[in-house]
């Protein structure tokens, strides 16, 4: 079994006329098992690496939420057997697939066959937005500017949304979250 088979697995729900959590979460949970923890310890360096480019002041906060929310993720899906006979927002699923594939070939280290990156990131994204019903960055993510994701009567707001909307790879497509109003 290969990281991107997800990518098919997910696309065979897709032909259904709704889709509920625990069919999601069945495809998720098998694939968040072949995660290793090398595999997360390496994801975790990249996120530091990674984060050298982030201002110095919001460095900190940025690797703590990433890796809190994004990396440690993986054991929360595996564990997690809830019964979820809700059903998830399809129209926003079907739309997701382009982006996933491109988020595969973009993420996916040159020469890395094995590299779990983009499969956790995948696997995060949609549970994060289809399981958990949350935006990708957790209530509390601050942003340059000190502007953060907040929760207002149920509905998410993220300040830097629209800055986004003319990246075809940003993963703030699947998100849930709306622009921060008047920003």
């Amino acid at each position: 079994m290969d990281s991107e088979d997800i990518l098919i697995e997910l696309k065979e729900l897709s032909p259904k006329d709704s889709i509920t959590k625990n069919e999601l979460m069945i495809i998720l949970k098998k694939y968040a098992r072949i995660i290793s923890v090398q595999d997360l310890m390496m994801a975790s360096i990249r996120m530091r690496k990674d984060g050298e480019y982030v201002h110095a002041n919001y460095r900190e906060k940025y690797l703590k939420v990433y890796i809190k929310y994004f990396i440690m993720r993986m054991k929360e899906v595996a564990d997690n057997n809830d019964d979820m006979t809700s059903t998830i927002d399809k129209a926003s699923f079907d739309k997701s697939f382009p982006m996933l594939e491109r988020t595969f070939e973009k993420e996916r280290l040159e020469d890395a066959e094995d590299d779990k990156f983009p499969l956790i990131y995948v696997i995060t994204a949609l549970y994060t937005t289809f399981i958990l019903e949350e935006p990708i960055h957790p209530v509390g993510s601050e942003f340059p500017g000190s502007l953060k994701v907040e929760e207002k009567n149920g509905t998410f707001f993220c300040p830097v949304k629209d800055n986004q909307k003319d990246n075809v790879n940003a993963i703030c497509h699947l998100c849930l979250a709306e622009q921060t109003p008047n920003i």
